[in-house]
């Protein structure tokens, strides 16, 4: 079992349930060294990465480090780890619900990062109440929780048998969209909207995640896989995209439907698969 990231409770009213923070989730990215090439492709040696004064150039020893925060052009404050910790004390160290809020109320843009939260010996019942109580009410628990010398905004909700706790961003982090332009919903034809309606009903499926897979990644894995057998690997390039302009919106609409409808290829790849959401689509009416 992973390692606890947290060990503290949940303030729920007057109730304390005794719980461990552990992620929910995995990298499956693939680790890279920076290295020098020497003269021949074997002559390869890693490069290490040094830390060095700006004003003297020199290697300056960890113990000789400390944190500082810029208030000014190349004016610092120094903060200690007394200051983080004294930072820290001075919240609380349980993970306090504030509100409950509807979950389809919450901005998609404020979660971050999730965590499965496992009770601790004695807090099993409080759990599983809470856990169903959220899951009846079809709400979200809001609070804080500090950790790593930071305070978040963070949620908890119901998964299965678990209760999962997303870090969510603060309101100041989120950028509202008026920082940017976006179209109206103006430009179209309400014969284009009914038609990309339909196109989305002959899509639409359950939510399923193992039907993904991170392309890009196994295409590295085979090229890694060539190459320490001394070989090389072509891979296939993907089509540059046809960009959709105004005049043939209507026409890509209809191609599209009929694609759908056909069980064809279509531009866009994936057309059997369109053609089996449709024909089963068909089926069930």
């Amino acid at each position: 079992m992973a390692a606890a990231i947290w060990t503290g409770a949940i303030a729920f009213g007057l109730i304390n349930i005794p719980v461990k923070l552990v992620s929910a989730v995995r990298s499956h990215d693939l680790s890279f060294r920076m290295l020098h090439r020497g003269k021949t492709e074997k002559d390869l040696s890693p490069i290490a990465f040094s830390r060095t004064s700006k004003k003297t150039g020199k290697e300056v020893p960890w113990k000789e480090i400390v944190k500082g925060y810029e208030y000014e052009k190349e004016r610092f404050v120094v903060l200690t780890e007394e200051d983080f910790e004294k930072a820290a004390l001075a919240t609380t160290k349980n993970f306090e619900i504030r509100e409950f809020t509807p979950e389809q109320q919450v901005d998609p843009r404020y979660f971050e990062k999730p965590y499965y939260l496992i009770p601790q010996k004695g807090g099993e019942k409080a759990y599983a109440l809470l856990r169903e109580a959220m899951r009846k009410t079809g709400t979200l628990g809001i609070g804080t929780i500090t950790m790593r010398q930071k305070q978040y905004l963070a949620s908890i909700k119901p998964v299965g048998e678990s209760i999962v706790l997303d870090l969510m961003r603060f309101a100041d982090e989120v950028l509202d969209e008026n920082e940017y332009r976006f179209p109206e919903g103006k430009e179209f034809h309400p014969k284009e909207l009914m038609m990309a309606e339909q196109l989305i009903e002959n899509l639409k499926e359950d939510f399923n995640p193992e039907r993904y897979e991170d392309e890009y990644k196994a295409n590295l894995e085979k090229i890694i896989a060539a190459k320490m057998k001394g070989k090389s690997i072509d891979l296939v390039e993907a089509a540059e995209p046809e960009m959709t302009g105004v005049i043939d919106l209507m026409e890509k609409l209809e191609q599209s439907l009929k694609t759908a409808k056909k069980g064809g290829g279509g531009e866009s790849g994936g057309g059997k698969s369109v053609a089996k959401r449709a024909k089963k689509k068909k089926s069930a009416a």
